[in-house]
């Protein structure tokens, strides 16, 4: 089986107020949605953090049998992880190699660029979850 993952992270004024958000499915069905603040990040750093939550979740609810296919808009994300972009920030070196380990521990994973108007539910969590981080002050 093969768990689709989209993700996306985000950050009001870069850095600034920043949140991220999820969508996990299996055959077109939900079945799982992550929408967390993260506090005061750059918009990397939510874009990575996204990965490796998803990638934390499917451990925990043991999906780890399973294939992940992640389908993200963040170009950089995506071209580091597989190891086709340097990854020149400092700051980003520990969430890459996070992101590899915890990758490590299913059969494949995968990722795939998209465009940002595909990944509209994952969006639409990021901002619910940068609103209610905001609104909790």
């Amino acid at each position: 089986m093969t768990l689709v993952v989209h993700t996306d992270g985000g950050s009001r004024n870069n850095p600034g107020d920043a949140g991220i958000g999820a969508v996990i499915e299996r055959d077109g069905s939900l079945v799982a949605e992550i929408s967390e603040y993260i506090g005061v990040a750059t918009n990397n750093i939510a874009e990575y953090t996204a990965v490796v939550r998803s990638l934390e979740t499917c451990i925990e609810n043991g999906w780890t049998t399973e294939s992940l296919h992640f389908r993200l808009d963040s170009k950089l994300v995506v071209e580091q992880v597989q190891g086709n972009w340097k990854i020149k920030e400092p700051t980003l070196r520990p969430l890459v190699e996070r992101v590899r380990e915890l990758a490590s521990r299913f059969p494949s994973v995968s990722y795939t660029l998209i465009p940002r108007e595909e990944n509209s539910r994952a969006d639409r969590l990021v901002n619910e979850a940068i609103d209610a981080g905001v609104q909790k002050g």
